[in-house]
C-alpha cells in the first residue's frame, strides 16, 4: 500500500475542484445581479431615481442643476442607473430624457423579496 501525501496547496486546489463542480452557479449572471442590487443601493443614486419618478420625465441638465451635482457626477450614475435597466432614455431632438422602468423596479422588488425570504 502507497500513501501519497499532498501539499496544502493541491488539497486546497483539489477542495475547491470538488466544490467547483458539485455546485451549479451561474457565476457570471451572478455578478450581473450583484451589479443590479448595487446599482439601487447607493443614496446619490436613490436621490436621482426619487427625482425622475415625481418628475415622470427630465433631462440630466435639470437633474444636476436641481440635486446641484456636477454634470460628470450626474452622467456617471445615471450610466449606472441606465446599464442596470433601472432607468429608460428617450431622445428628443438634442435632448435626452430618463424616466423610471418600473417594470425593472418591480422585477427587482420580486427577486429581493424571494431572496430574503
Amino acid at each position: 500500500m502507497m500513501i501519497t501525501s499532498q501539499s496544502p496547496e493541491q488539497t486546497l486546489a483539489s477542495a475547491k475542484s470538488t466544490i467547483s463542480s458539485s455546485l451549479n452557479v451561474d457565476y457570471h449572471a451572478l455578478k450581473k445581479a450583484a451589479m443590479v442590487l448595487r446599482a439601487l443601493n447607493h443614496k446619490l443614486r436613490q436621490q436621482l431615481l426619487k427625482l425622475i419618478e415625481d418628475e415622470k420625465r427630465i433631462t440630466v441638465t435639470e437633474i444636476y442643476v436641481r440635486l446641484r451635482l456636477e454634470q460628470s457626477v450626474a452622467s456617471q450614475h445615471l450610466a449606472i442607473l441606465r446599464k442596470a435597466g433601472i432607468v429608460n432614455t428617450e431622445r428628443d431632438g438634442k435632448f435626452i430624457f430618463y424616466t423610471v422602468n418600473y417594470k425593472r423596479i418591480d422585477e427587482i422588488s420580486q427577486f429581493v423579496k424571494e431572496l430574503v425570504g
